[in-house]
């Protein structure tokens, strides 16, 4: 299937993309498909398997705490989750600035390097020998692997449809669950190697997994492809469809635009931003703490699986075998969250709709009531059903409704970097006096996700209320070459709709938001 030749000049910020404006065959967009499929298979498993790598990294520390990190440093439990505290402000903070950074500069390039820099810094865990030395990597790590989950959703909303990008950021985001599942098996595989080279085994847990990072990092600067304008595995006609495709569906932006401070101006005033944000914060803090605490939490349960476990492990109950029941019950929970986050995304693509009400309250109630191992256990399946779908379902509704690149860059780092800033706070909230049903922690969390929820029903009705005035004519723009008798002036004078278009980006009356 050939695309239309259009005239393409050539491709950068300053310079979009110009194409004819006649629009595509039904034959044409038949072979959209098997086009869209080819993007696929560029451009998500990669993405994938870099942010696997990221949350593994970034969640080690809990399996390390089980094989004896506090004894080998010194340090007690306070310091510990002071430890996982400094991790999350030069990670939040830094978040906005780097949406930016990624935008004005190529994905392969600034993507791969942040990853090559935050291996280094994980290989540099497995050498630490006090509390000092754990302060200063943790906080280093926070500011390496600083920007790469909004750089990659705002990577994808580059490539991809509203319709399509749900599906496609519970994908790539579905490796944070593999990532849990794997880490518990790593971590129990990499305790085996206790006393090697003179090293404890949760040393080796770091060192190993750093330079697993490393080595994809330096990979990925020839495997990331850069945007659609300039995408090596497309030809020129497919780089013109994948464009004008995403302006069909209001990616005003997608040919290309000139960086302006107005653009970091909008979405600074834009009460999008500060509603997602309060969404974003009601189900990240909790991410954090369900990923950094579930093999401590599963850890209660050990007895109902301990008769089984024996059979395969040495039938010892020491510290160490305990740890390894945990991750190892840990596992079957995030391979049952992986599953449901692409279902979740897939759902949300297919119904047109992401503002559904899910079911965490249910989980977490469970949890704070709890009494028994194995109805906590079921109860952290119920939570991982939730945690894990909710994060980028929620991503995907917040880009969805942001219009031009720079301003959703900006919207999406602040975002999301106030989300993350949150995960300082639910870091410290499973204490190691509450075990071992850690009540005070669920509890936090729930009220979390009441302010997700509340934001979140906020962000929906307001939506929807903007799409209605916007189909009365109150938002409609004086436009020089339109009659337009509802046109206001306290809309915006325009010498033509592209012109309002490019300039007023999802405010443009135009835009419909998407529920």
């Amino acid at each position: 299937m050939s695309f239309p030749t259009l005239q393409i000049f050539k491709s950068s910020i300053s310079n979009p993309v110009v194409m004819d404006t006649n629009s595509f065959s039904k034959d044409e967009m038949k072979g959209s498909e098997k086009l869209l499929w080819k993007i696929d298979l560029h451009v998500i498993p990669w993405l994938a398997l870099l942010y696997l790598l990221n949350f593994l990294d970034r969640g080690s520390v809990g399996n390390a705490k089980l094989y004896n990190l506090e004894g080998s440093i010194s340090i007690n439990d306070k310091q510990y989750l002071m430890a996982l505290t400094v991790f999350f402000f030069p990670y939040a903070l830094l978040e906005p600035i780097s949406n930016v950074f990624l935008r004005r500069f190529r994905p392969s390039i600034y993507l791969s390097t942040m990853m090559l820099s935050w291996g280094l810094v994980m290989t540099f865990h497995g050498v630490i020998k006090n509390y000092g030395g754990l302060i200063t990597v943790r906080v280093l790590l926070g500011a390496t692997e600083a920007g790469l989950y909004p750089g990659i959703v705002f990577y994808i909303t580059s490539w991809y449809k509203r319709s399509e990008m749900g599906s496609r950021v519970a994908f790539f985001f579905s490796s944070a669950t593999v990532a849990g599942a794997f880490s518990g098996l790593l971590a129990a595989a990499i305790s085996n190697m206790d006393g090697i080279g003179g090293r404890a085994g949760w040393e080796w847990i770091f060192i190993l997994e750093g330079l697993a990072t490393i080595v994809i990092s330096v990979v990925s600067y020839w495997v990331i492809q850069d945007f659609p304008t300039t995408a090596k595995f497309l030809t020129e006609e497919e780089r013109a469809f994948v464009v004008r495709r995403l302006e069909d569906d209001m990616r005003l932006s997608a040919g290309g635009e000139s960086f302006q401070t107005k653009y970091i101006w909008q979405s600074l005033v834009d009460w999008k931003t500060w509603v997602a944000m309060g969404i974003y914060m009601g189900f990240d803090g909790p991410l954090y703490a369900f990923s950094l605490f579930t093999p401590s939490i599963i850890n209660q349960v050990r007895s109902v699986t301990l008769s089984v476990l024996q059979a395969y492990f040495m039938t010892d109950s020491t510290a160490g075998f305990q740890a390894t029941e945990a991750n190892l019950l840990s596992v079957p929970v995030y391979a049952w969250g992986c599953f449901m986050t692409c279902i979740v995304g897939f759902i949300g693509d297919r119904i047109g709709s992401r503002s559904y009400i899910n079911f965490w309250l249910i989980a977490y109630s469970i949890l704070i009531a709890s009494r028994t191992p194995a109805l906590s256990y079921f109860a952290v399946y119920l939570a991982v059903s939730a945690i894990y779908p909710t994060i980028p379902n929620s991503v995907a509704w917040v880009a969805s409704n942001v219009e031009g690149s720079y301003k959703r860059a900006v919207t999406l780092g602040m975002v999301i970097g106030f989300g993350n800033i949150n995960g300082a706070i639910t870091a410290n909230i499973y204490r190691a006096q509450d075990r071992p049903w850690y009540r005070l922690g669920h509890a936090i969390v729930l009220a979390y996700i009441a302010i997700g929820l509340i934001c979140s029903i906020i962000f929906a009705v307001l939506l929807k209320r903007e799409n209605a005035l916007r189909d009365l004519g109150e938002r409609d723009e004086i436009i020089a070459e339109v009659d337009n008798k509802r046109g206001h002036q306290r809309n915006g004078t325009y010498n033509s709709v592209e012109e309002a278009k490019k300039s007023k980006g999802d405010e443009w009356s135009g835009f419909r938001y998407t529920l």
